[in-house]
């Protein structure tokens, strides 16, 4: 415990390490003892005294005036004292509220979680809610971060194929588009709140996604997205459904990976999107089926994607004139 003393939780997650009253005061005392006494230096100087008459008496005014002059020092070193005390209570206090917001944060975290896990799809779908309100309310990325993991991962997870209209099956039909909701409520979840301004309330933009292997059959929007100092990964996805859309999104840094995506479905569109920098990767993707619309681009020519898309562009393809070239 004693190693402990004085040592808490910055609001950003960090050991908050403050100095002991006595240290502080002292410190500060010098620092205030030293800048007076160049400032009355500086003033001799300024004023070109050379002496000081040591015979002259002390007359009813100036002892006066040293007596203001010693109030005044007594009251500015109550001050700094003040001062230092106040600062160290906010310090606390913030500490003290960060640790508290994170307590919460963390209980409803584990409750969100206990939801995403029940048989209920209903239930479920309370949960995907609850974490995206979290990821709103984090006292921290760190936090927002957790959250939004834990939506991917849930994408990630194995599902159980529609078994069709059959009577016989009708109840496991019904699950399966039950389950199905809640996964395309997630992608819509993840797609809003990534099209909000970066640093706003409530935005993501900023923040990892990884959406491997998962299958997007439902709405997505990244509409007007910066993607800059970010990893968000699509690796081995497969787009069969619904409308994926990157149109006016802009590619300017960190890394944004199709590798072995499969487009087999749907529509996944890049009109006006700006590939200006990072690392956008198509190596491996298969162009199978659907719509994939680059139209009205603009940039370099994303990684791998001439190789993947083939010669001659195959039907359901549209490229911007500008990397016609580059294809053949």
């Amino acid at each position: 415990m004693t190693a402990n003393r004085g040592r808490r939780m910055a609001p950003d997650g960090r050991e908050l390490r403050l100095w002991k009253v006595g240290w502080a005061l002292t410190v500060i005392f010098t620092a205030a003892i030293l800048a007076a006494g160049s400032v009355f230096y500086s003033l001799i100087a300024l004023l070109d005294f050379q002496e000081i008459d040591t015979t002259t008496k002390l007359d009813a005014k100036t002892l006066f005036d040293i007596v203001k002059l010693s109030f005044g020092v007594v009251a500015g070193a109550g001050a700094l004292v003040a001062l230092v005390v106040a600062y160290r209570r906010q310090r606390v206090d913030e500490a003290g509220a960060h640790r508290e917001a994170t307590r919460l944060h963390t209980e409803r975290f584990s409750q969100a979680v206990d939801k995403l896990g029940s048989d209920s799809p209903a239930v479920r779908l309370g949960g995907v809610h609850a974490l995206a309100g979290l990821a709103d309310d984090a006292p921290d990325d760190n936090l927002r971060q957790t959250c939004i993991d834990v939506l991917c991962a849930y994408l990630q997870l194995p599902f159980t194929p529609d078994p069709g209209n059959d009577p016989t099956h009708q109840e496991e039909h019904h699950r399966y588009l039950a389950l199905r909701k809640v996964r395309h409520t997630i992608l819509r979840l993840i797609g809003e709140h990534y099209c909000r301004p970066k640093g706003s309330h409530r935005s993501w933009q900023g923040h990892d996604l990884d959406l491997r292997s998962v299958i997007i059959d439902g709405d997505m929007s990244f509409q007007g997205v910066q993607f800059s100092g970010v990893t968000v990964t699509f690796e081995g996805a497969t787009f069969c459904g619904g409308v994926v859309d990157f149109e006016g999104a802009t590619f300017t840094d960190g890394l944004v990976s199709f590798e072995g995506a499969t487009f087999s479905g749907g529509l996944v569109d890049f009109e006006e999107a700006a590939f200006m920098g990072g690392f956008v990767d198509f190596e491996g993707s298969v162009f199978s089926g659907g719509t994939v619309n680059f139209d009205l681009a603009v940039g370099q020519v994303p990684r791998a994607l001439r190789e993947s898309v083939g010669v001659p562009v195959p039907h359901g393809v549209t490229l911007p004139s500008d990397w016609l070239p580059a294809f053949g």
